[in-house]
């Protein structure tokens, strides 16, 4: 189904699938992106902050772009273009083993006046742990075309 910035309203929610967080990938990442022992090393990691392996916080953002892209949402006609994060907050460590999984609410939408044909919908995206404990939320806008646009 092609949805549109009509067929959006605030308080809607969309969920995502699972996916499997493993500690070669936490280590693969970090090696490229954010080279932390506590990102790296499972001994190392044990006497940080975290007390043992944890993802990078980039790298939780990542896995939830992912999960956006492959759910419902992700199915939109332009894709999930950003307009950009309001906020985004890490509330704990996602550590190897996590389930993760999308809660994805529609917050606001509105047609945008520089921009006949397209809209603006705001999502609290809320990455949980397989008990449902928020590891990640955050707040961003993703352009959506109108019917009118769609049409166009």
């Amino acid at each position: 189904m092609t949805r549109t910035l009509e067929d959006l309203v605030p308080g809607q929610i969309f969920t995502s699938a699972t996916y499997a967080v493993t500690p070669d990938e936490i280590k693969a990442f970090a090696a490229r992106w954010d080279p932390q022992h506590f990102h790296l090393d499972e001994d190392s990691a044990k006497d940080s902050f975290f007390g043992g392996l944890a993802a990078s916080g980039w790298h939780t953002a990542a896995m939830t772009m992912r999960l956006m892209v492959d759910s419902e949402i992700g199915k939109l006609p332009l894709g999930i273009i950003g307009t950009g994060i309001e906020s985004i907050k890490w509330h704990r460590p996602v550590r190897p083993g996590d389930q993760l999984r999308l809660t994805i609410e529609v917050l606001e939408t509105r047609e945008m006046r520089s921009r006949p044909g397209l809209g603006l919908v705001r999502l609290r995206v809320v990455t949980a742990d397989a008990v449902g404990e928020p590891v990640q939320t955050l707040e961003t806008n993703i352009l959506v075309p109108t019917r009118a646009g769609q049409a166009a």
